[in-house]
């Protein structure tokens, strides 16, 4: 039995801190928190800053900063951002933690990375990370197998927690069921194109404008940031703007073009949809299917990635990387209009599940701590075969 003392408080350098998934996996009753502190988020040093994410890109996988800052942390567990890494920094990064005696832990959220069109960095930095930590978590079972499949790891499998603050989600659930009554209601049907990343593709949208003209009293919106739809903008893309413009004139759907919702606006967003239509095509899992679910709004999305292990209650259409089969998406709205029941977990019910998370995380920081056998596997090597399998 090992005789390394476990610290009453476990200090973890969260990589990073600042985002919805990481700050939900804390106990959300502050009286019984303080049994893991996760730190906050350095300021980048220099480089271009995400607009977006403050904290990116993320000083705490720089090496140097883990050497100066050993006394400050037990283990770290890291999330995004090491995609600002290159893959020989990063076998750095790891080789300081070992010499400092600290833990990794990796939550494998993307097989595939969202926002590059080329799996391959993606995969050469996985090549270090998933050999190397010392405990890998994922969010779905799909997920873990391929992660065995392709790595010979095994994975905790831990849901992606809440988006959606409880209060606000009992007001939308709350709103949901009231207006299920009126049978008389337009039922919306809501894609959102974002910024146009480039995992996201347009192409789901005329089959699906086509199955929603057949439907009685069911309307089609498409969402999409401003600054891609105006001819002033460095980020406008003509073909696309003419194509959403011509049908929202046309009357086939109703085109909303604004800037980056707030976290108010974008959780009403989801609470005015009655099904919301992801239009990815590829990824793994998806922060935005858990809002939409927690403000009761049923999802449909493409059979790539593992999006429908993420909840019973997701349909799926086909999509081969290139064209949508209209007869599965058709199937799915049709199935999705019909569901007797409120998607997603009441608040109630996202509340256990976050202490049970937070629980489960906890345990894996003790028994890493408590073990002291982590840092003992080898070296990371790029390895060479592996391609993304498109799931």
């Amino acid at each position: 039995m090992s005789s390394q003392k476990i610290p009453t408080l476990i200090r973890v350098a969260s990589v990073p801190y600042s985002q919805v998934y990481i700050r939900h996996l804390e106990l959300p009753d502050e009286d019984r928190a303080g049994m893991v502190q996760r730190l906050q988020d350095p300021a980048p040093a220099g480089g271009p800053r995400s607009q977006q994410s403050a904290w990116w890109p993320p000083r705490m996988l720089e090496p140097d900063w883990i050497r100066e800052n050993s006394d400050s942390f037990d283990l770290m567990h890291m999330h995004f951002g090491f995609d600002a890494l290159d893959p020989q920094t990063l076998r750095q990064t790891v080789a300081e933690l070992r010499a400092g005696g600290k833990p990794l832990v990796y939550t494998v959220h993307d097989l595939i990375n969202p926002h590059q069109p080329d799996p391959h960095a993606h995969e050469a930095l996985l090549e270090v990370l998933i050999p190397a930590a010392d405990a890998l978590i994922t969010l779905t079972q799909g997920a873990a197998h391929e992660i065995s499949e392709r790595w010979g790891r095994s994975c905790h499998v831990l849901p992606h927690p809440h988006v959606i603050d409880f209060a606000t989600m009992e007001r939308l659930r709350e709103q949901r069921m009231q207006s299920r009554r009126d049978r008389q209601r337009v039922r919306r049907i809501g894609v959102h194109l974002k910024e146009m990343r480039p995992n996201l593709s347009e192409q789901v949208i005329e089959p699906l404008a086509q199955i929603v003209e057949d439907l009685p009293e069911c309307k089609l919106q498409v969402n999409i940031h401003r600054q891609v739809v105006d001819p002033q903008n460095k980020e406008y893309r003509q073909a696309l703007a003419e194509f959403l413009a011509a049908g929202h004139d046309a009357g086939r759907w109703d085109l909303v073009a604004h800037e980056y919702f707030s976290e108010t606006k974008l959780f009403d967003y989801f609470g005015s949809l009655d099904v919301n239509v992801l239009p990815y095509r590829y990824g793994t899992h998806s922060g935005w299917l858990e809002a939409a679910l927690d403000a009761g709004t049923a999802v449909i999305a493409p059979d790539c990635g593992y999006y429908s292990d993420q909840d019973a209650s997701v349909a799926s259409y086909r999509w081969d990387g290139e064209q949508v089969d209209a007869d599965s998406l058709r199937h799915a709205v049709q199935r999705q209009l019909s569901l007797p029941y409120i998607p997603g977990m009441d608040a109630q019910g996202r509340r256990e599940q976050r202490e049970a998370l937070a629980v489960a995380h906890l345990r894996l920081y003790r028994s890493l701590l408590g073990s002291g056998r982590f840092g003992q596997r080898p070296e990371p090597e790029l390895r060479q075969g592996h391609t993304a399998s498109g799931r």
